[in-house]
This record gives structure tokens, C-alpha cells and sequence, in this order.
């Protein structure tokens, strides 16, 4: 379980201070969590503060009852935090089998690699040699990333925005992984996006906007309001 407490954000720019996060109260426990909310609001921020990249203001966080706060992004990850980047990061020399060994934090067999390949979609076959470079589609490489966080079998797992820079096919299986991930992984899950079909299979969407929670609750509760606002729908409903 991830606790938020109190949870402030503040940069200074020239001397002019912004407030990026105001005050935010969270318990995340649920499988598979949605946060959402126009451009700007503080998700990113708010998933970079989760993930140990930037240090709150004000405010704990708490896995498992564990204050983490001052921990960094490693010893988070120890922990059991996973953060995956809109963009994955490339990795010259390194080949897909040895990021999920890695990731596994154990040495694998190559059918257990492949394993975790297929469960994202992904030939093993074609895969398991290859190096991750610019060879690899952005859609190719959000797959792998899914994989190691599915090998790494961690306690919260979060996404910031996995759909952007991906073509529809590529969008369109990239739904069906995050399915079957729902269904397979034990901990938390907990997105950012825009898309209407990804908090279609959340079962809690969060709204944060001018870093602030502005609504919290079920899937069924949340998004019929969402819809029916013209200005959140105009985000929602973007199109790959």
C-alpha cells in the first residue's frame, strides 16, 4: 500500500516560487489505478515524487507503512517501486535478455526470459538476442520495459503517459498487455494518461488538476463526469 501525505511541490524560477503540488492525500492499495487530468496539472510531477526523482516540499510517502520520503530512486526501486518513462530509455550493448535478467534481480534461463516476453505480446524468438537500440520501435520497447517490470514482480508499478509516441496498432496492444497485466501482477498498478480506454480498465481514477486532487473514486463514478465535461472530455478523448 502507497501513502501520500500532505504531499507539496515547489520550484523557484527566478526568484518566484510555483507551487506544483498542493497538499496531496492519497492511499493507493487498489490493483489498477488511473490518474488523469489536463496537461500541466502535476501527474508527472506527482509520479516523480512517487519514484524518488524528485524530493516533496512538504509532506511522507509510505510503502508498506515504510516511511520512504528521503529514500532515492535506487532504494526505492529495492523496495519494490517501479517507474516506467514516457520515453524507455535505450540501452546501447545491452540485449533485451540481459535487461530482464536484470530486472528479475536474479540469473534467468533464457525460456524464463522468453516467458516473460510473451506474456507481453512479443515473439521471443525475435527478441531475446536483440540489442536495445534504435532498432527497436517506441511501441517494441514499452512492451520490454512492461516485461522487466513483470519480472521485477514489484509492489507498485507506475506508467507516466505509455501511449504517447505510439502508433494505434502498436496503442491497441499495448491495452491488451496492461489486460493481462491487471490480471497477472499482485501489487499495485497505477497509470497516467489521457485515454478513455486505458481508465476504461482502472478500477480507481484519480484526477489531478492545478496539482490538486480534484476527484477520486471508482471507474464507474468518476468517468461519466469526466465525459460529460467538455473541457476534461476534450483531454480525455485525444487520438493516437
Amino acid at each position: 500500500m502507497l501513502e501520500l501525505q500532505n504531499i507539496s511541490f515547489v520550484v523557484e524560477d527566478n526568484g518566484v516560487k510555483r507551487e506544483i503540488l498542493k497538499d496531496i492525500n492519497l492511499t493507493i492499495n487498489e490493483r489498477f489505478v488511473a490518474l488523469t487530468g489536463p496537461n500541466g496539472g502535476g501527474k508527472s510531477t506527482l509520479a516523480r515524487v512517487i519514484a524518488g526523482i524528485v524530493t516533496p516540499t512538504a509532506g511522507r510517502i509510505l510503502l508498506d507503512g515504510e516511511d520512504i520520503t528521503d529514500k532515492t530512486i535506487t532504494e526505492r526501486a529495492r523496495l519494490g517501486i517501479s517507474f516506467a518513462f514516457q520515453q524507455p530509455v535505450r540501452f546501447k550493448g545491452l540485449t533485451v535478455r540481459d535487461l530482464i535478467t536484470l530486472a528479475a534481480g536474479r540469473e534467468i534461463s533464457v525460456s524464463e526470459a522468453c516467458a516473460y516476453l510473451s506474456e507481453v505480446g512479443l515473439c521471443a524468438r525475435e527478441y531475446i538476442g536483440r540489442e536495445i537500440n534504435a532498432s527497436l520501435s517506441g511501441g517494441e520497447l514499452k512492451r520490454i520495459e512492461i516485461a522487466m517490470i513483470m519480472a521485477r514482480g514489484t509492489k507498485f508499478s507506475l506508467f507516466d503517459e505509455p501511449e504517447a509516441g505510439i502508433d494505434l496498432w502498436s496503442f491497441n496492444n499495448l491495452i491488451q498487455v496492461f489486460e493481462k497485466m491487471h490480471q497477472k501482477l499482485g501489487g499495485s498498478i497505477m497509470i497516467i494518461s489521457h485515454q478513455e480506454r486505458i481508465l476504461n480498465i482502472a478500477d480507481r481514477v484519480i484526477v489531478i488538476a492545478d496539482g490538486r486532487v480534484r476527484a477520486d473514486g471508482a471507474r464507474e463514478d468518476i468517468l461519466p463526469e469526466l465525459l460529460s465535461n467538455h473541457e476534461t472530455c476534450s483531454v480525455l478523448t485525444e487520438k493516437l
